[in-house]
């Protein structure tokens, strides 16, 4: 089995990015910093805020080599101008030099406007209808018009390509391997009768025309929505303000609301009730999704795991991620795959 080590003397691209590349990166799209630099959270890119000599505040975003292609990027860059020109409350890239994506010392980085806010208050139903209604216009845009070169959110990528990496590179300890090949196995085989996860016509038990998949924010998760009080004396507006849309890619509407529930059936219920309550005031909502939601938590928790994996030589994911690997890690992750497997065979949320 090969172990997962962070003492490899291979160099990861990101040692390369020290302060001073950031700062030159800047400098050649015209733009000056005073020296003050923070990391943010982030471990799939690396991303910066930077306070500007002449007293802007702007985050600089440093792609991770060949996770995306250009293409891809700038079809994720252009999905945020149209949000934005929409008046949706989207913070996306600046357009610098002609271009919302600028190159510097090998790496590919975009700059945006800082926003703050804080997490939206999700136990409180008006927070919840608020985002829900600005969902539903991020909807329509996204159904628009097709991604040409993102990917889509589907079983083949999330689930089976990563299932058959993490088994054909023994990331799973030999003592759990067994039972976690079964268990992601048999949640693969649940999922499969979903057809809008699969890429077949219809969707599963159900008449009429095929759920629709449309350009979503993708990872729409609490992290990703700061939040502005209404008595904020800020320049932004109220309201939610969306980040992060390095995750974008075709799929159900539903996969832009799932994340933002939590805690007991009931609890979800409501909450999910606010989120569409908002959401109806601008677009429908296919009641038949609802279905989708154990199906695409059940993926995302086994994409996250070789996620993990695969980002192992990063020198972040080690320090971060210290309990992966362990057999404790994948012998929680066969608890859980079993648990999915119960709650998708469980009536889905109404609303």
């Amino acid at each position: 089995m090969v172990l997962l080590s962070p003492t490899s003397s291979a160099r990861h691209p990101f040692e390369a990015l020290t302060p001073d590349v950031v700062m030159d990166a800047l400098a050649s799209v015209g733009l000056y910093g005073d020296g003050r630099q923070l990391a943010l959270s982030s471990y799939e890119n690396r991303v910066y805020q930077l306070h500007l000599e002449d007293g802007p505040v702007v985050v600089a975003k440093f792609y991770r080599p060949e996770r995306w292609s250009e293409a891809q990027i700038l079809e994720e860059h252009a999905f945020s101008a149209e949000l934005m020109a929409a008046e949706i409350p989207v913070v996306g890239p600046l357009t610098l030099n002609g271009n919302t994506l600028n190159h510097f010392g090998g790496f590919a980085f975009s700059v945006s406007p800082s926003r703050g806010g804080r997490p939206p208050e999700l136990d409180d139903p008006d927070v919840l209808e608020w985002i829900g209604r600005f969902l539903a216009r991020i909807h329509t845009v996204g159904a628009a018009r097709p991604f040409v070169s993102r990917p889509a959110l589907d079983l083949q990528s999330f689930g089976i390509e990563s299932r058959e990496w993490l088994l054909k590179n023994d990331m799973v300890p030999l003592d759990v391997q067994s039972a976690w090949a079964k268990a992601s196995q048999d949640a693969i085989d649940l999922i499969a009768g979903y057809a809008c996860l699969t890429g077949a016509k219809g969707q599963k038990g159900s008449e009429g025309e095929p759920i629709r998949r449309l350009r979503l924010h993708g990872d729409c998760h609490p992290g990703n929505i700061l939040w502005t009080p209404l008595d904020s004396p800020t320049s932004a507006g109220p309201g939610p303000h969306f980040v992060d849309l390095d995750d974008a890619r075709s799929g159900p509407a539903v996969q832009d609301l799932w994340m933002l529930l939590s805690g007991d059936r009931q609890q979800r219920t409501r909450q999910l009730g606010a989120l569409v309550d908002g959401y109806e005031q601008f677009r429908e909502f296919d009641r038949r999704e609802t279905a989708l939601i154990e199906p695409l938590r059940t993926l995302r928790l086994i994409h996250y795991s070789a996620w993990l994996a695969r980002r192992w030589d990063d020198p972040a994911f080690p320090i971060n991620f210290p309990w992966f690997g362990s057999s404790d890690y994948w012998q929680g992750q066969v608890q859980m795959l079993e648990e999915q497997m119960e709650a998708m065979q469980e009536e889905p949320l109404v609303v």
